[in-house]
């Protein structure tokens, strides 16, 4: 699973950071019984929100005899419940809480004896309380149709153990099972399972029931159903079905957003050494999604799709290598428990690393590696929680940065270490040894082990099992007397000492010596022999470790960093410290090279680092700005990379400068969403009136940033004359977009003449405020009607003010 939303993770770390001490030991689900297979016949009724299911569901005990089966099922009405022997059925006793059915078997059953269960029952997702939006497994979208540009769908999300909401089952990671589920559906609505569609039948009454087979055995958490209108793009990898399922409108571009899928298929079986494990694969998009993306097994979904001028702006795209790398690490091999989660997801965040590293370069994935490595470490929570972590009180506190980012790096720090050959029969070893079944961090060492001849257990028990990450403070002396480098390293973290395999790089003149040593003292001196002071001495040359470094380099050390050292984190590292001493002479050198430098990426950085967005600011540093001008410019007019000219436009034109109107306009010429919306920008710091013209030119084809300039523009320019197209606009986005827009939105309703827009704009943000209201939505919407009504009243408009006052109100009173 891929998050979506950064808060979301952040929310699940503080309470992870509370747990690190007070969280109870969670060990490994018992096993009683085993599941063995599970056929499932579900119908829906959209008006009441309830699906109608018949289960049969196989079983074994795992070793001791059982006289008694307990299943999950979560806010469900069970209408019986009956053995299944020898064609004849039986019924069962049991006891239900809305959680647990538990059921008396007949007998007492022997390892070597399989039974089945019938179970009659309906899913009332909508109907159970206090849930989290990611908690209720089976989603109802628009289904009466009255939301006008949503489609009617539907479509189930199970992790970590939310498909007992729509079956009843054993929700556990440790389980696994082959399924075959049959949908009964509006005939015209197109549908998606695990496995492969074994067939179709067309009913009297207007429906179809699709039955779908899943022969190898997987996850409860893994199993998937969506139904809608979609379109199907059809692909292949070495004659197994590839496909995509989109939306009508999106369909076009379905190659634009999925196109790179076989190739992916392909690396990922190399790398692994094993083929792709299932019979097909294929990704859906669907709506309102409660995650980033999902990667159930054969069937991979996701929250969002744009068209190919969306995609324009999104470079060294990941996500769908994130749920692929899955279908290895996560769907063939499973975390026997949510504490072992890093067998999923960490492997999964590797897979992003070697996928960019493979298909757009080594800068490409240092990039990914360093953003996720600050994602980890810009939360002091994180330091705390270990990779594998055992204590815990809600199973969502292990989604989180130590899971994804930090554990991807451990992995990629590994691979380092041991060298990509040994790696990856590691891998190899680890699925084969372990394949349809599941794993423990252990049994990954193990395999790592076996394919090294190394003892790794110092290497699993301080990043797995233990906390927090090596704090270096490196610094350096030279002895011209002995041609002596010294460098001292010393670790101020708490808690334990890190052991730490490193490079050393040492640069004088045209040579460069590495030496390879181990730290692992608190504090590390070291001493190297040369011909002459070192031009630089580069500790971490790999630019590996999952650690924090306060570098004691001088300005001069690093500009040659910049302009010799190899990787994109060298010239990084570089430009980071130039931003932060723009009045030093070689910071200056530094930043100016790298508006040009070859990876898009430090480029961008190299814009900001100018930090040009105050005016105070940019008398201060003239001497940079009036080198940076003509790069900027050609930057703005020509880079490749639309991210790179955005970039530089909404830096020229903090100048208001006139002279910069043609570089403007023919941004206006872009496909890029974005360059677009940063030349309007430019053209209203210059002449408001005609940017007012200009996005005219845009009301029926934008999104994302061009939207909100458009929309921000007539906000405060536009007048009465605009109102039409900003509410349209407004009221017919998606709930992302209405985020966006609200303050530019709110801020115009204040501005208004005519008090029926001003009505008509009041009226829409207080509903949007009492549906979302649940979300958190009404201390925002408040504030903006707040806002609203003093506004009104200061032009003695006491009528929309009244109006205002009533929203709150119901607001307030809104459940």
């Amino acid at each position: 699973m891929k998050y979506s939303y950064i808060l979301l993770v952040t929310a699940q770390l503080v309470a992870a950071s509370l747990c690190a001490q007070t969280g109870t030991y969670q060990p490994a689900p018992l096993k009683i019984n085993d599941l063995v297979h599970t056929k499932l016949d579900v119908r829906f009724d959209y008006k009441k929100c309830y699906l109608y299911g018949k289960e049969w569901i196989t079983l074994v005990p795992h070793f001791y005899p059982t006289d008694s089966l307990c299943l999950d099922a979560k806010g469900m009405d069970i209408h019986s419940v009956e053995l299944i022997d020898k064609g004849h059925t039986r019924p069962l006793k049991f006891t239900y809480d809305s959680l647990s059915l538990n059921i008396k078997l007949n007998r007492t059953y022997l390892r070597s004896e399989r039974y089945q269960v019938y179970i009659s029952y309906t899913a009332k997702p909508n109907e159970r309380k206090g849930l989290r939006k990611n908690e209720k497994g089976l989603y109802f979208i628009n289904p009466d149709g009255s939301e006008k540009n949503k489609p009617v769908e539907i479509w189930t999300e199970g992790e970590p153990e939310n498909s007992s909401c729509w079956f009843p089952t054993i929700d556990k990671p440790n389980q696994k099972t082959t399924s075959e589920l049959s949908m009964t559906v509006p005939a015209s609505y197109v549908t998606l399972s695990n496995g492969y569609l074994a067939s179709q039948r067309k009913n009297a009454d207007g429906t179809r029931t699709d039955t779908w087979k899943m022969e190898q055995p997987n996850a409860p958490y893994l199993f998937m159903m969506a139904v809608g209108d979609f379109k199907i793009y059809r692909d292949s990898w070495r004659g197994k079905e590839v496909s995509y399922y989109l939306e009508p409108a999106y369909a076009p571009y379905a190659k634009d957003m999925f196109g790179d899928v076989p190739e992916a298929i392909g690396f990922f079986s190399k790398v692994t050494g094993i083929d792709y494990p299932w019979n097909k694969y294929s990704a859906i998009v669907v709506r309102d999604y409660v995650s980033g993306a999902m990667e159930n097994t054969t069937a991979n979904v996701f929250g969002s799709q744009s068209t190919r001028r969306g995609l324009m702006d999104q470079y060294y795209r990941t996500g769908v290598q994130h749920e692929l790398f899955h279908q290895w690490f996560g769907d063939y091999v499973t975390c026997e428990s949510w504490s072992n989660l890093t067998l999923n997801e960490s492997f999964a965040d590797f897979g992003e690393i070697i996928w960019l590293e493979y298909k757009y370069g080594k800068d490409a994935a240092d990039e990914h590696v360093n953003n996720g490595l600050n994602a980890y470490l810009g939360n002091p929570v994180n330091h705390k929680v270990p990779l594998v972590n055992f204590y815990y009180k809600n199973i969502s506190e292990v989604f989180n940065a130590v899971t994804y980012q930090k554990g991807g790096r451990i992995l990629n720090m590994l691979r380092n270490y041991l060298g990509n050959d040994v790696f990856y029969k590691g891998l190899h070893i680890y699925l084969v040894n372990n394949a349809f079944k599941n794993a423990e961090t252990t049994q990954l060492r193990l395999a790592m082990e076996e394919a090294s001849g190394l003892d790794l257990n110092w290497f699993f028990n301080q990043w797995y099992y233990g906390a927090g990450h090596p704090i270096l403070d490196i610094s350096y002396q030279w002895d011209e007397r002995s041609k002596t480098a010294t460098v001292f390293i010393a670790q101020s973290q708490d808690g334990q000492t890190f052991k730490l395999p490193v490079a050393i790089d040492c640069y004088t003149g045209n040579r460069t010596d590495r030496r390879k040593v181990i730290l692992d003292g608190r504090a590390d001196t070291l001493r190297f022999k040369l011909t002459a002071k070192p031009d630089l001495i580069n500790v971490d040359a790999d630019k590996i470790l999952v650690a924090q470094k306060n570098d004691h380099k001088t300005a001069d050390e690093y500009a040659f960093q910049y302009f010799h050292a190899p990787l994109y984190l060298d010239r990084y590292e570089a430009l980071d410290f130039a931003s932060r001493n723009r009045d030093n002479e070689a910071a200056r050198r530094i930043i100016i090279a790298a508006l040009h430098d070859r990876f898009s990426g430090l480029r961008n950085k190299a814009i900001q680092a100018l930090d040009m967005d105050k005016e105070d600011t940019r008398n201060i540093n003239q001497e940079l700005w009036q080198a940076a001008i003509p790069a900027l410019a050609d930057l703005a007019g020509n880079d490749e990379n639309t991210l790179v000219r955005t970039s530089a436009l909404v830096t020229l034109a903090l100048l208001k400068d006139p002279s910069h109107f043609t570089l403007f306009k023919k941004a206006l010429t872009s496909q890029s969403y974005k360059v677009e919306a940063a030349g309007l920008h430019g053209i209203n710091g210059i002449d408001s009136i005609l940017a007012v013209r200009e996005a005219e030119k845009f009301e029926n084809d934008n999104e994302g940033d061009l939207t909100q300039q458009i929309i921000g523009i007539y906000a405060t320019r536009g007048g009465d004359a605009k109102w039409p197209y900003v509410y349209q606009r407004y009221t017919s986005g998606t709930v992302q977009e209405q985020i966006q827009l609200t303050e530019k939105v709110s801020g115009m309703i204040g501005r208004l003449n005519s008090r029926e827009y001003i009505r008509q704009g009041i009226e829409e943000l207080k509903l949007i405020g009492i549906k979302y209201k649940k979300d958190g939505a009404a201390p925002y919407i408040s504030r903006y009607l707040t806002g609203i009504k003093e506004i009104r009243m200061k032009q003695n408009d006491t009528t929309s003010a009244e109006i205002a006052a009533m929203a709150l109100k119901a607001l307030e009173e809104a459940k």
